[in-house]
């Protein structure tokens, strides 16, 4: 209807000046009339110029003075000639209207306050609700005059609205009946014979297609993904890490690590309730482990104080992967001895406060080599080529300390792009008191390096604050946008 009213109008008429004006006399609804000229114009039927009009409406409490009048004349009418105390005058009004009506019928000169007796009175006979006429005008659509505007303005009576409309005429396109245009070219086309006067729609190569509703891959997991490519490649097999839960002998006691530890405080770590405690330990490693922490023994005096059974029981969150690595190191003892090469990707938990570098979960990469002979040298160069394959060739090493590796070595990689050395990770060499007790033979090492998932997907998408990639605030359009992850961070 909106479509036919304008372009037939257009073909007796050289423009229609106002949109809003033709949709009032045609009877038509104005949104409606603004959209089909919007497409009109798009296909060049016609041409359309913007119009633009400030417009006055009526607030909240314009609409309410409009409707019972203004608080001045509400307070004026409720004196009495003779006059009224302040407490009979606020129990007539509600405190709103009272309170600005004072001030304006103050202002008005309509009444008068006297302080000492405390009594309101008329100056006045008579008077007129300017302020319910104007804004019925207003309402009406009529302009009224410019002091009366900036007053009611200032009372926030009225506000300024934009109106919107368009100005037509005929376009490039023009034709009094919009053309229909086939997209698609069917068998009875054919049959018909009419596909020869069918005007086709053309096709606009430039279109974007519907996004594809669909799961997307979190930066961490790309990142993980190609962290397990790189162990592959090297011909490590991957650990099983599905127990979120372990014992903490084999989170601590079995890595050589002592009772007293700060780490095994629950402002450390995560202790469970239920079930608080395991009751699956291997009994005779776990009287070898006890030995060697109160006794010492293959070359080392142990932590000399008395090693209790319920803390090695008490169930906890895993503080880090390495638990996982001692039950594998432990189960490879039990058979015939053959070198292998382990890694693991995956969630640990430690009672850390949070913040921008920190949560309380987070990931660690783990890889560890078991074989005869190794030592330091082979550690190193290991680690060169791990790292070199993630982009970081520039490598030092400064000497640390672990409980259950004996040297350690804290890594570093000089950072091009913030200027200086940045620790990467840790490594070392597991201790002999913590392989000896599982039964590897005596000429057996293992060399094992460590570091967090987060902080090279953190550097990769340049993301600062580690709550912005893993938690309940993460942007999920984040997930959406991401793209492909590239190692070569540095």
């Amino acid at each position: 209807m909106e479509e036919e009213a304008i372009l037939s109008h257009l073909q007796d008429h050289e423009e229609i000046a106002d949109s809003g004006q033709f949709a009032a006399e045609k009877g038509l609804d104005h949104d409606k009339v603004v959209n089909v000229i919007k497409s009109l114009h798009g296909y060049g039927y016609i041409v359309a110029q913007d119009i633009k009009r400030e417009t006055l409406v009526l607030t909240e409490e314009g609409e309410t003075y409009a409707a019972v009048g203004s608080p001045e004349i509400h307070l004026f009418m409720a004196i009495p000639p003779e006059g009224i105390s302040r407490e009979a005058l606020e129990q007539r009004l509600d405190t709103s209207v009272f309170k600005i009506g004072c001030a304006q019928a103050s202002k008005l000169k309509w009444v008068e306050y006297d302080k000492k007796k405390k009594i309101f009175s008329r100056q006045v006979q008579h008077v007129e609700d300017r302020v319910k006429d104007v804004l019925i005008q207003i309402k009406d659509g009529q302009a009224p005059g410019p002091e009366d505007v900036r007053a009611l303005k200032t009372r926030k009576l009225i506000a300024p609205q934009i109106w919107k409309g368009y100005s037509v005429k005929k376009g490039p396109n023009y034709a009094p009946k919009r053309k229909t245009f086939a997209t698609d070219f069917t068998r009875e086309n054919m049959q018909r014979g009419d596909w020869k006067d069918l005007e086709f729609k053309g096709y606009n190569f430039s279109a974007k297609g519907q996004p594809l509703e669909g799961g997307h891959l979190h930066p961490l997991l790309k990142v993980r993904q190609q962290f397990k490519m790189i162990f592959q490649q090297m011909g490590f097999e991957e650990m099983p890490t599905n127990n979120f839960v372990e014992s903490s002998f084999w989170n601590f006691d079995a890595l050589f690590q002592p009772q007293q530890h700060p780490a095994r405080d629950s402002h450390d770590t995560f202790f469970l309730r239920v079930p608080a405690t395991t009751k699956e330990l291997p009994e005779d490693y776990v009287e070898r482990v006890k030995k060697v922490h109160e006794l010492g023994g293959y070359g080392s005096r142990g932590y000399a104080y008395d090693w209790k059974r319920e803390e090695a029981n008490k169930n906890l969150l895993r503080t880090h992967t390495t638990a996982v690595s001692s039950r594998m190191l432990y189960l490879l003892a039990q058979k015939p001895f053959q070198p292998k090469k382990y890694f693991s990707i995956d969630r640990v938990f430690r009672n850390e406060a949070v913040d921008k570098t920190h949560l309380a979960e987070f990931h660690q990469i783990e890889g560890l080599v078991c074989d005869r002979g190794l030592t330091l040298g082979d550690l190193i160069g290991v680690l060169h080529d791990f790292f070199s394959r993630l982009g970081m060739s520039n490598l030092r090493f400064k000497p640390a300390y672990n409980p259950y590796t004996e040297p350690s070595m804290e890594i570093f990689s000089y950072h091009e792009g913030f200027k200086k050395w940045v620790e990467i990770g840790n490594s070392g060499i597991f201790r002999p008191e913590m392989l000896l007790p599982m039964g590897l033979p005596e000429d057996v090492s293992v060399i094992a390096w460590g570091l967090s998932l987060e902080r090279p997907t953190m550097i990769l998408y340049g993301v600062d604050n580690i709550r912005d990639l893993f938690g309940h605030k993460v942007d999920l359009g984040l997930i959406k946008r991401n793209p492909i992850c590239r190692l070569g961070i540095y």
